[in-house]
C-alpha cells in the first residue's frame, strides 16, 4: 500500500503558530508517528507540506500517476478558498480524507465552509494531530 499526506500552507509553523489552537507538536513530529503507523502496516508513506498550491495540485494529480492508494490532505487555509484544489481532487480516482487539526466548524464563521469537502470521503477535525493518524488508519485496515 502507498499512501501520502498532504499539508497545506502554514502547517510548517506547527508548534510555533498559534499554539493554543495548534498545540506545540511540529509537522515533523506529526510525521514520524504517521511514518511509524505505516511501518506498523508495512505501507509506504510520503509526507509533504508545501505553502504553494500549485505544487499541492500537483502532487495530488501525481498520486493518481504514481499509485497511490490514499491521500490524506490537511490543506490548511485553502480548505476554504480554492476550487482549483476541490478541482484537482475531483479529477482523481484515489480517495482523499481532509483533516484539520483544529474543529474548523467552532472558529470563524468563514472557515466553516470546506469547498473540498464533497469531493473526498471524508472529514477529520477537531482531534488535534491525531486526526492523521485516523485517517491513515482509514486506509490501512481495509
Amino acid at each position: 500500500m502507498k499512501l501520502l499526506v498532504l499539508n497545506g500552507p502554514n502547517l510548517n509553523r506547527l508548534g510555533k503558530r498559534e499554539p493554543e489552537i495548534y498545540g506545540f507538536e511540529t509537522l515533523e513530529d506529526v510525521k514520524k508517528r504517521c511514518v511509524a503507523l505505516a511501518k506498523e502496516f508495512s505501507a509506504e508513506l510520503e509526507f509533504k507540506q508545501s505553502n504553494h498550491e500549485g505544487q499541492l495540485i500537483d502532487w495530488i494529480h501525481e498520486a493518481e500517476d504514481t499509485g497511490v492508494n490514499g491521500i490524506v490532505f490537511n490543506p490548511g487555509a485553502y480548505t476554504h478558498t480554492s476550487v482549483a484544489l476541490r478541482d484537482a481532487i475531483a479529477s482523481i480516482s484515489v480517495p482523499v480524507i481532509e483533516v484539520h487539526i483544529s474543529n474548523i466548524h467552532k472558529r470563524e464563521e468563514f472557515r466553516h465552509k470546506s469547498l473540498l469537502a464533497a469531493e473526498c470521503v471524508g472529514q477529520i477535525c477537531g482531534l488535534g494531530t491525531f486526526g492523521y493518524e485516523l485517517a491513515l488508519r482509514k486506509f490501512l485496515q481495509k
